[in-house]
């Protein structure tokens, strides 16, 4: 008897791989109507402005590392670890593990096409965003829909839409924080917690996003598996574009408040389960050196996720947990009821 085949589809954001990809890149993000929702040709011709006015700004950013991003190379570590645990704890399946970015290569139409040479039985969609937005994890799922469907690929389809505050995840978190604070202790201020994720314009959560609301509870899960009482810390964002007003507290403010409160800071990347530019460059570089500058002697970054075992192997429970065509990691709505964009209102 042959066994069933089951392909995982992971997604993730993508990034250039070199200089000539930047721009490109870029284009395609901004061309996302999840991210500029204007009709086109307005948002075409917008994209087309922005991204030629980033680009300059962004390959010197990427100059640091390489001149590419590494965050196709750090998924593809993240797809091979996942294959690993899931032949581990085999359940009858042959599981398959496909990429597919949102902007850069491998994109969704290479998923699918791939995804249907490999003849599976099920699918798993499964998010590398542990919170639900509809500029992260929606739109991957719009665009896997349109490449599915564009071939004919109709397979029966679960999605995992969000695991805020998944174990395995929260585990991970915590385990590297911890490590993180014992190389730290020798600082000379005391240290804050700075939760710091990608930031959102207030329009999209105004949209009915429930992104904040799941940076929040992933947030007091870790601070209780931390199990400190006395811990320290704050949420705040990072990574701001454009004119717009967006969420906050910023990094940049919170930056200033450990500088009045005399505080060193330990910078916990919690949005982003892959080590990219926001965390190699922004983080690493330019935010070490505005705190330094401000007069913060301590300033501590926590790695992402990654490989952690506690992750993976969180990950490899979602995929092998039948919760349904479309569920977040409890099997239930978890976003507060004015969050009208989580996708168990949507039926995304």
């Amino acid at each position: 008897m042959m066994s069933k085949k089951r392909a995982i589809i992971i997604f993730n954001l993508g990034g250039p791989n070199d200089e000539a990809a930047i721009q490109p890149f870029l284009f395609n993000l901004f061309n996302d109507r999840a991210i500029i929702n204007l009709p086109n040709p307005l948002r075409w011709l917008i994209a087309r402005q922005i991204s030629s006015k980033r680009t300059p700004v962004a390959k010197e950013i990427y100059g640091h590392i390489g001149g590419g991003s590494p965050i196709l190379a750090e998924t593809q570590k993240q797809a091979d670890s996942l294959r690993e645990s899931l032949d581990e704890h085999s359940d009858g399946w042959v599981h398959q593990i496909f990429i597919s970015m949102r902007y850069w290569h491998p994109m969704a139409d290479e998923a699918a096409a791939n995804v249907k040479n490999f003849e599976p039985d099920e699918i798993v969609l499964l998010p590398l965003y542990p919170q639900f937005s509809i500029t992260t994890t929606a739109t991957g799922f719009d665009a896997w829909d349109v490449s599915a469907k564009k071939i004919g690929l109709d397979v029966p389809t679960r999605r995992i839409c969000c695991y805020p505050d998944e174990p395995g995840w929260v585990a991970a978190q915590a385990s590297l924080i911890s490590a993180t604070i014992e190389q730290a202790e020798k600082s000379e201020q005391p240290l804050r917690l700075l939760f710091s994720a990608h930031g959102l314009p207030e329009r999209t959560v105004a949209r009915g996003d429930p992104y904040p609301d799941q940076i929040e509870m992933g947030v007091r899960a870790i601070v209780e598996a931390l199990s400190s009482d006395e811990a320290d810390w704050c949420i705040c964002y990072q990574s701001r574009v454009g004119p717009l007003q967006w969420i906050g507290p910023s990094l940049d403010e919170e930056l200033d408040k450990a500088v009045r409160d005399g505080v060193g800071v330990i910078i916990v990347p919690l949005a982003f389960v892959s080590e990219h530019s926001e965390t190699l460059v922004e983080l690493d570089m330019d935010y070490r050196d505005i705190a330094i500058n401000k007069g913060i002697k301590a300033y501590h970054r926590v790695p992402v996720v990654g490989t952690h075992p506690l992750f993976i192997g969180g990950l490899c429970d979602l995929v092998l947990k039948d919760r349904g065509e479309l569920s977040s990691y409890q099997q239930k709505r978890i976003c507060p009821e004015g969050c009208s964009a989580c996708p168990m209102e949507t039926g995304i």
